[in-house]
């Protein structure tokens, strides 16, 4: 029989906890472990204040226009050229 002590559990928990101390800065430090996260990372934060807790959500990455661009269905040259004259003034 293969018999592990409670340190060596294979299992992890769902949901680690983990205690951050706030610094002079008014930054917190989170492991990578915990919350892998890059450079430029967003996210979002808001206080629960009745459970007296702070809730941080990662806000998606915005793509990058030139992926935008590359998805249009339409090709750039087959657009219509672009009008140097101003709008006519639309009377009401």
């Amino acid at each position: 029989m293969n018999e592990r002590g409670i340190d060596f559990g294979g299992r992890l928990w769902d949901f680690p906890t983990m205690i951050v101390t706030l610094d002079a800065k008014r930054r917190f430090s989170i492991s990578a472990k915990l919350a892998p996260a890059n450079p430029g990372d967003q996210f979002d934060a808001t206080i629960d204040a009745e459970e007296d807790v702070v809730i941080l959500r990662r806000v998606p990455r915005k793509k990058s226009w030139l992926d935008v661009m590359k998805a249009c269905p339409v090709p750039m040259d087959d657009l219509p050229p672009r009008g140097r004259e101003m709008p006519k003034k639309v009377k009401l």
